[in-house]
């Protein structure tokens, strides 16, 4: 589980197309202190394991085929960056929300303005997708646990903070861009819970 509370950005340094997929090696220094193979990080919102690393300097994940369909992270090149966070420790603080790192879907940059020190990002949310989403709730965009504030339709926009811009990718992000969608599990679980109730009265 993660917690949406990224760690810092690391650098897509090789990459190897296979028959069953696509191998990332992501540069990530300090980041990769302390993991070990079989351990889970979120790429960019995307759930990964670590298969190889040398600590210190990167590791590597294999994304299957459903997860090249499923991401843009197949569409990644050398000396592109991706958003990194280490599985949450169960002692851990959990400053942000319960992040499975399960992409939904991709969605889509539509615009970024400056606000004083501040940014405001509005998202285009695939169709379907916007049932799960409520202003002031959670959500999370390329693995960033942010709060939504403001809906129109199926746009949704949030506030950056300086910190956030500054550590993660979206200091890099333009309209048109993609980002990894992960609406907030707590909402299927609700939906789930009241398709079944109706289903049986």
């Amino acid at each position: 589980m993660f917690t949406g509370i990224v760690e810092g950005t690391g650098e897509i340094v090789a990459r190897e197309r296979t028959d069953d997929g696509l191998r990332l090696r992501i540069g990530a220094d300090d980041l990769t202190e302390g993991l070990s193979h079989g351990q889970s990080v979120s790429v960019s919102g995307a759930c990964l394991t670590v298969e190889r690393y040398d600590e210190g300097e990167w590791f590597e994940v294999f994304l299957a085929a459903e997860t090249v369909a499923k991401t843009y992270l197949g569409e990644l090149t050398v000396g592109e960056t991706v958003n990194l966070e280490r599985a949450m420790p169960a002692d851990g603080r959990f400053d942000g929300h319960v992040v499975q790192g399960h992409v939904d879907a991709v969605a889509t940059v539509t615009g970024v303005e400056r606000v004083g020190e501040d940014w405001t990002f509005a998202f285009e949310l695939p169709e379907g997708y916007d049932r799960y989403v409520v202003e002031k709730g959670s959500i999370a965009l390329d693995g960033i646990s942010l709060t939504v504030a403001a809906m129109a339709g199926r746009e949704v926009s949030v506030a950056i903070i300086p910190t956030t811009y500054e550590l993660t990718t979206l200091s890099e992000k333009e309209p048109g861009d993609p980002v990894h969608l992960e609406v907030d599990v707590l909402a299927k679980y609700v939906e789930r819970l009241l398709e079944e109730r109706f289903a049986s009265e």
